[in-house]
């Protein structure tokens, strides 16, 4: 009898060596298992199985060829060389309860014309057979929902690719490069993947489809990193080894990777063929930029100019921009917010660069119905919201007069309010420390008190001179005690 992991919770199966179907009893699943008839085989489907269930998929499809090249009749190797090309990891169903499977890379092509999967046939038994096909028919069923929302997606020109959070989960400087690039690119008229904005409306939905398109669309991908394990990073290699595919196959796409801080040693072997820009030097983002331009074609913004006179003229008879901007405001206050919206971007589409307009756009997004509620949000953030909402960071760009002079002593405030907040963060930390340190003496004292009394009372009365020794510095001990209460009363 072998033990391997469940491959859809990761808990402990024991398998017979005849077995080829077994029912994992930590989550109920029904599933194939490997012929446990060698225990090299079956240690190299451990490894597999926890490198895939981390989603690192392409290293575990690797652990998965050398078991082919040793057991090319083994169905489970096969199978397993399937689950790594779609990206399958196995998530509860708030519904059943039950595994199900999720796909972090799709694919236009059939799982069941995969080559792989023919081979699970020819590999597996009748019992086995089933149940693989099961399994195939829910990630087929999968991957077509997956194709279907993502036609229905606008292409994009650039997809960037960038580790968002580090260690600590706070945001990492590849996010805050990535971010200039973006706005850079956007400015001048390219539809750009960008995952803190491009998914931001996506919350609580699959964000495969949606990267998927974007993967497929884009004729440019940026690779952002400032550190090796960065840039390898799992979703991000992710990405950026699905970007390499789809160039192997034969689509005219381009993959920059983009570094700063460190050398070309430090980044993924599979860049050492690729032209670099190195973020560090000065001019490179208009470098970068120019680069990206020169791949795309002319600047967009061009074209956009060309078609002005024409939007102008189709929106001269509209309503006058200062009642839509008060109807807008009015609609805050009563927090009618879909209508809010309604009015402010009403205005955008007679006045592109209104931050009057933008910045009621984000009071009814982030549902707030004054000025005075606004300042109050901004001032309790950390960061500043221009780099989480793009409205809002229009509306600062375009601010002027005294709605600059405003946001811009917000922003200040929210600067300092910041410091006061770390200020008593360290205060309060300190205050904790110090109450824990003079705690952990007093507990030591204590103790050394009880030890005393507890040696006082078994002493023998041959040793005078000991009871002595233990009596003074029971003394000692008392007279520390009183002093800490009367300090602590003091306090």
């Amino acid at each position: 009898m072998a033990i391997i992991k469940c491959k859809m919770c990761g808990g402990d199966l024991e398998i017979l060596e005849d077995s080829s179907v077994c029912e994992c009893e930590y989550c109920g699943t029904k599933q194939t298992v490997p012929k446990a008839d060698d225990e090299k085989k079956i240690k190299l489907f451990e490894r597999a199985n926890r490198l895939r269930s981390a989603c690192e998929f392409d290293k575990a499809a690797g652990v998965y060829e050398t078991i082919i090249s040793d057991f090319d009749q083994e169905a489970e190797a096969y199978w397993g060389l399937i689950l790594c090309k779609f990206g399958i990891e196995y998530v509860d169903d708030p519904a059943t309860g039950k595994k199900i499977p999720t796909c972090h890379r799709s694919s236009f092509e059939s799982l069941m014309d995969d080559p792989n999967f023919e081979m699970v046939m020819e590999c597996s038994d009748t019992v086995a057979r089933r149940v693989y096909r099961d399994e195939a028919k829910q990630i087929e069923e999968l991957r077509k929902r997956i194709i279907e929302v993502s036609s229905k997606e606008e292409p994009y020109d650039v997809f960037i690719s960038y580790k968002e959070l580090d260690e600590n989960g706070e945001r990492t400087l590849d996010s805050v490069i990535a971010q200039d690039i973006y706005t850079e690119l956007t400015e001048k008229g390219y539809r750009v993947f960008f995952s803190r904005i491009s998914l931001e409306d996506k919350l609580g939905v699959e964000y495969e489809p949606y990267i998927f398109a974007a993967l497929n669309s884009a004729k440019v991908m940026l690779v952002v990193g400032t550190d090796y394990d960065y840039f390898n990073a799992v979703w991000v290699k992710n990405e950026w080894s699905r970007f390499l595919a789809l160039i192997a196959s034969g689509q005219k796409k381009t993959l920059i990777p983009v570094f700063k801080g460190i050398d070309a040693y430090d980044m993924p072997k599979e860049f050492n063929k690729l032209a670099a820009q190195d973020m560090g030097k000065v001019g490179s983002m208009q470098d970068l930029i120019r680069g990206v331009e020169k791949l795309l074609g002319k600047d967009k913004t061009a074209e956009k100019k060309e078609t002005q006179p024409v939007i102008q003229q189709a929106i001269s008879g509209g309503p006058n921009v200062e009642a839509l901007l008060q109807r807008g405001r009015m609609a805050l206050e009563d927090k009618y917010w879909n209508s809010a919206k309604g009015y402010f971007d009403r205005v955008l589409d007679s006045d592109t660069q209104n931050a009057d307009a933008f910045l009621g756009l984000y009071m009814a997004e982030t549902c707030i119905s004054s000025f005075e509620e606004l300042r109050d949000e901004i001032i309790s953030k950390d960061e500043d919201p221009a780099v989480e909402s793009r409205t809002f960071y229009r509306a600062k760009q375009f601010a002027a007069g005294q709605l600059s002079n405003d946001l811009t002593r917000i922003e200040e405030e929210r600067i300092e309010a910041k410091r006061l907040r770390e200020e008593e963060r360290i205060m309060a930390k300190a205050a904790y420390e110090k109450e824990m340190r003079i705690k952990a003496e007093h507990d030591a004292i204590l103790n050394e008190k009880g030890d005393l009394e507890r040696e006082l009372y078994f002493l023998s009365p041959f040793k005078p001179n000991r009871k002595k020794e233990i009596e003074k510095r029971l003394k000692e001990i008392d007279r520390i005690l009183l002093i800490k209460q009367e300090e602590k009363v003091e306090e």
